[in-house]
């Protein structure tokens, strides 16, 4: 009996050792993750309920959240992301679950052929990708104007980025060639560890493909498609780069999303900065003039207080 209850106390603290080496290996992550995530998460939840300015400091409650969805500009942008999302992601999802289904089955060479055909896009640069595009949707000479005039679809030009009915659609589209790479690799790797001892005991009591798959298949790949699920709609809340390269949330802000919207807001803050501390060029200038914005791009009088009055309050000025 003593011999026992030594040796479960022996287990108990090989368990607590294990145990507390696993956490010193994560401390770092975990510090990491706490300091650079959750704490800046929560001093924008904090700050968020002030009016933070260069001068004062205020608990206001919830204005701020009641001038941002009072605000048309805010209100398109969740609309668009909404609907890329909503378009984006189950498109993804099942088009690579189906190329990956009928390509794992083919020989190696061809398999490895056909994923690395799909994930060329995810490889090769953002910018390439979309200067391949913006080529593309060319109003006066791009291939898919060509295309589908000479399939007598079109009978003259279409502008489908310069129209608010078809940028959002070209964006999307966009989005999905360059978003399904990954998933059919990850499809292919899934469905090839599936255990095929089962697929074929069921095949043989006369089930469907649709049987197997649903019954055998799809339970042993949802961890992926979890991932993918997860990892799609990230890179779809994220999708900023195809915009600024593209339409620049234009026409009318057709093509605006949550994320592109923030980072103008940071531009328009940046440049009142530069011009408040006269750091664009080493002197004070007055007014807002046609400066550089981060991102390296001219823009006139008119569009930077048109992304000022996006903000609703007036920047400070004492």
């Amino acid at each position: 009996m003593q011999k026992t209850v030594s040796i479960s106390r022996e287990l108990k603290a090989t368990r607590r050792r294990e145990n507390v080496a696993g956490y010193l290996f994560m401390a770092p992550s975990l510090l990491f993750f706490l300091g650079f995530v959750i704490f800046p998460m929560g001093m924008c939840l904090v700050t968020s309920a002030f009016n933070y300015t260069m001068t004062d400091f205020s608990f206001i409650g919830l204005q701020n959240y009641a001038e941002l969805f009072s605000d048309a500009i805010f209100g398109k942008s969740l609309v668009n992301t909404v609907i890329i999302v909503v378009a984006s992601v189950p498109t993804v999802c099942f088009f690579s679950l189906w190329v990956a289904s009928v390509i794992y089955r083919l020989r190696d060479v061809y398999t490895s052929f056909y994923r690395c055909v799909f994930y060329l896009p995810v490889v090769t640069g953002s910018v390439a990708v979309t200067v391949v595009w913006k080529w593309m949707f060319n109003p006066y000479y791009g291939l898919l104007n060509y295309v589908f005039k000479e399939l007598g679809i079109l009978s003259r030009n279409l502008n489908w980025l310069g129209s608010p009915d078809t940028a959002l659609w070209c964006i999307i589209l966009i989005l999905f060639t360059t978003s399904i790479g990954q998933p059919i690799v990850l499809y292919v790797s899934a469905l090839s560890n599936v255990d095929h001892s089962l697929v074929e005991a069921a095949e043989v009591d006369g089930a469907t493909n649709m049987q197997v798959f649903w019954r055998i298949k799809w339970p042993q790949i949802m961890p992926t498609t979890l991932y993918i699920l997860v990892i799609t709609t990230i890179n779809s809340f994220q999708c900023f780069a195809l915009i600024q390269l593209l339409t620049k949330g234009g026409p009318l802000n057709s093509t605006m999303t949550i994320m592109y919207q923030v980072l103008r807001s940071l531009q328009v803050a940046a440049l009142w900065l530069r011009q408040r501390h006269g750091r664009d060029s080493g002197h004070h200038h007055r007014g807002v003039q046609r400066a550089a914005i981060p991102s390296g791009q001219e823009r006139s009088v008119r569009e930077e207080a048109e992304w000022i009055i996006a903000f609703k309050r007036p920047l400070p000025t004492g």
